[in-house]
């Protein structure tokens, strides 16, 4: 279950950059914006919430700590700048107490913007990437292959499969892994027989389409929120591999089993052909076609404060 997707070949790269060519996009839509105050963002709050950053950057709070996923302040993604500037600028944040990544590609795993966080986090990582982070003078580091656990405060993390691959240097495929969390809140003993403070959240990082969507519904069966990809997908016979398309990502969602869908992994950064628009309008017309209440799917703006109710 799970894996590194066909590796595509210099050929079908070609193929995908002549094909970019002839086509003519709409970039003009900017992902709406509602900056939190950050001396809100310092307060504690006893209900779990989260801030979208931008891509697939969220500043969780739960359990009395800061958790950020996949930190990135990047203004360029290679050649291309930043769509939309992210949510909560990276001095705006309170200290950090968890950074989770989901795998060492540049636009989840962006050295300077760990550099450049507040407080002494520490990092939850994937298989391999640990001796980069030490190597890049981070520290706190701990390693986790898939369906592999660690409690930390009031919190139980898990990292999980994904369909994905990894590569930052023309010698390091695949030579560390990826996957998504689950995250755990309210697992104390005080808090044990509040139902209400039982919470639990999906990063699934990047993935193409696979089973182990239902496997991880299976072995989490109350998942209250997923933070699910929904961009880089275009064009399709190229991107299926590794990345879902908006009508995958509600599948996987259904595969799951969560109660709430919020989408990430678009609008800020130009990964593949297809926009910010034009993967949100796909989400919800998917969305609709499966019949699915209007009010389990969530599209936060840019730095708002959601509680996870």
């Amino acid at each position: 279950m799970g894996g590194a997707p066909k590796r595509a070949t210099f050929r079908d790269l070609r193929a995908w950059r002549k094909e970019r060519k002839a086509k003519v996009k709409d970039l003009s839509f900017v992902v709406p914006s509602s900056p939190s105050d950050p001396t809100e963002l310092e307060s504690y709050a006893e209900t779990p919430r989260f801030a979208w950053v931008g891509h697939s950057t969220f500043l969780l709070q739960s359990g009395g700590m800061n958790i950020l996923t996949d930190p990135v302040w990047a203004e360029r993604m290679g050649f291309e700048r930043r769509l939309s500037p992210p949510g909560i600028a990276v001095e705006h944040l309170p200290d950090i107490d968890i950074v989770l990544l989901s795998h060492s590609h540049y636009d989840h795993l962006h050295i300077p913007s760990l550099r450049f966080l507040k407080g002494n986090p520490i990092h939850l990582v994937p298989e391999g990437v640990g001796s980069l982070l030490l190597r890049k003078g981070l520290s706190n580091v701990k390693q986790f292959g898939w369906w592999e656990s660690a409690k930390v405060g009031k919190l139980a993390f898990t990292f999980v499969p994904a369909e994905h691959w990894t590569r930052r240097t023309l010698w390091d495929m695949n030579r560390s892994h990826w996957g998504g969390w689950i995250i755990e809140t309210g697992r104390d003993e005080e808090e044990e027989s509040r139902l209400d403070a039982k919470k639990t959240v999906y990063f699934a990082g990047d993935s193409g389409y696979f089973p182990g969507f239902a496997e991880i519904g299976k072995r989490f069966p109350a998942i209250d929120i997923a933070l699910m990809p929904i961009g880089a997908y275009e064009p399709e016979w190229f991107m299926a591999p590794q990345h879902v398309s908006p009508e995958q990502a509600v599948q996987a969602f259904m595969d799951v089993g969560a109660t709430t869908f919020v989408p990430m992994h678009y609008g800020a950064f130009r990964l593949a052909d297809d926009t910010p628009r034009e993967a949100l309008d796909r989400l919800h017309a998917a969305w609709q076609a499966n019949g699915l209440s209007s009010g389990r799917l969530l599209v936060p703006k840019l730095g708002e404060l959601v509680p996870i109710h």
